[in-house]
């Protein structure tokens, strides 16, 4: 009888600890708050800019915040078409342009605290180059990927029942679980869910670029230069990314759908 009442507290917990993801419905686990997760991320962002170093190239630093300055107004838009601007309480945008040469990213963490690395802007190539990278790493912060992957990586290592005294009393594992969940370690337990991720921010990316005034036509073109870089590719089973004919093939598919939004 124990057991039977445990099980089904454990089933309601993890229905009302549910969210929905704009744009794709999708539903995701929640049981950390969007305001606990962001502070921890304002805190390593802050970090991350502090020790830089941030680009001196005033012309590339003003084009990344105009691009993801641009994304933003999109994406408050869009959230208040739908009735969710709630969801972006507690956003405190910024956007940065960091020196380095040889790490080919950018990422958003969640509240929507935005890093661009040097390397990735001659891949990018132009404005809109930009804005398909933009689009998808923002997108990764609306859809609350890092919140999702923090309460998977919760569950995985404390079990539902004391996921609450456990943050409080075990702050270490706490902050590498976040590590993870923004991208900023490895699991490879979770690499089916990174990839799904990935492709909800594609899909996500392209409509609020679309909104921003970019065309989305811009996003395979980008995954094409992605995929002439040298090195090789690991097999799309082992990577926490879709292999690139894969990403190409899903965004020309919902560049119809994305179009509907498109305003030059």
């Amino acid at each position: 009888m124990y057991k039977k009442t445990l099980s089904l507290a454990i089933i309601v917990t993890l229905l009302y600890a549910c969210a929905t993801v704009p744009v794709t419905g999708r539903k995701q686990l929640s049981l950390v708050s969007s305001a606990e997760i962001n502070q921890m991320s304002a805190t390593q962002y802050a970090e991350v800019v502090k020790t830089g170093p941030l680009s001196t190239d005033q012309q590339q630093t003003q084009l990344i915040k105009k691009v993801g300055g641009k994304i933003q107004k999109a994406v408050e838009q869009y959230m208040a078409e739908k009735g969710m601007s709630d969801q972006l309480a507690g956003f405190a945008w910024e956007f940065n342009l960091i020196k380095d040469d040889q790490t080919v990213n950018a990422w958003c963490m969640p509240g929507g605290k935005v890093a661009f690395y040097t390397a990735i802007l001659p891949i990018c190539k132009d404005e809109d180059g930009i804005a398909v990278v933009m689009g998808h790493e923002v997108a990764h912060a609306i859809a609350n990927h890092g919140r999702e992957r923090m309460s998977q990586g919760l569950i995985a290592e404390f079990g539902l029942s004391t996921i609450g005294a456990a943050m409080g009393q075990n702050p270490t594992a706490t902050q590498q679980i976040f590590m993870q969940a923004v991208g900023m370690g490895t699991n490879v337990g979770m690499l089916k869910f990174s990839r799904s991720h990935e492709s909800e921010a594609d899909h996500m990316g392209l409509i609020f670029m679309a909104m921003a005034g970019y065309n989305p036509s811009s996003a395979p073109k980008f995954w094409e230069r992605m995929a002439t870089l040298g090195g090789g590719q690991q097999p799309e089973f082992l990577s926490t990314h879709p292999s690139h004919e894969t990403r190409i093939k899903d965004l020309e598919g919902w560049i119809p759908e994305a179009m509907q939004y498109y305003k030059k």
